[in-house]
């Protein structure tokens, strides 16, 4: 932990994921000219954010699917702490890469998973030390969507309502 860059950025699973395995060598932000962070040139820490949607993981999926890569189960991505670092290199407004969405593209260097650190995020770039201790022990719980369905049990039928006696005529 202590070799570990000081400043994380949040980004949201399975994107965080994508990042730190080096498949998404791009991050891409919605930042305003102005936002001080689009200066930042340097090594940080992955942090990998406490949400995620279906529509989230389902688009980043079905990317990475479409790049030769396979993404975890929804349920096994850590959520809610450090994940991995890189080095921002570069930041752009094109790039020619099945990542980029834009507007502004942080180019990562140097991607690699690290050992899972619980923190707590924030905006932008952040010492995530100042965050420490973490209230939680571990990564967030899955959401209800992402684990598997229940394996459906038969419930008995009910018994057949027992016919009306039949009474017989008198001749």
């Amino acid at each position: 932990m202590i070799d570990l860059p000081k400043l994380a950025l949040s980004v949201r699973q399975p994107w965080a994921y994508a990042l730190a395995q080096r498949w998404k060598p791009v991050e891409n932000r919605s930042w305003r000219a102005s936002n001080p962070d689009l200066r930042f040139r340097g090594e940080f820490a992955i942090h990998a954010s406490s949400g995620m949607t279906r529509d989230e993981y389902e688009d980043c999926a079905d990317l990475c699917r479409s790049l030769g890569f396979e993404c975890p189960l929804a349920a096994e991505l850590l959520r809610g702490g450090i994940v991995g670092v890189g080095t921002v290199v570069d930041i752009v407004s094109e790039f020619d890469n099945p990542w980029f969405f834009g507007p502004k593209g942080l180019i990562i260097a140097n991607a690699q998973p690290v050992e899972f650190i619980p923190v707590g995020g924030r905006l932008g770039f952040f010492d995530w030390r100042e965050l420490l201790p973490f209230a939680g022990t571990g990564p967030v719980a899955p959401a209800k969507w992402m684990l598997p369905p229940e394996p459906k049990v038969a419930k008995p039928k009910p018994p057949k309502p027992a016919a009306p006696d039949q009474q017989g005529t008198l001749l």
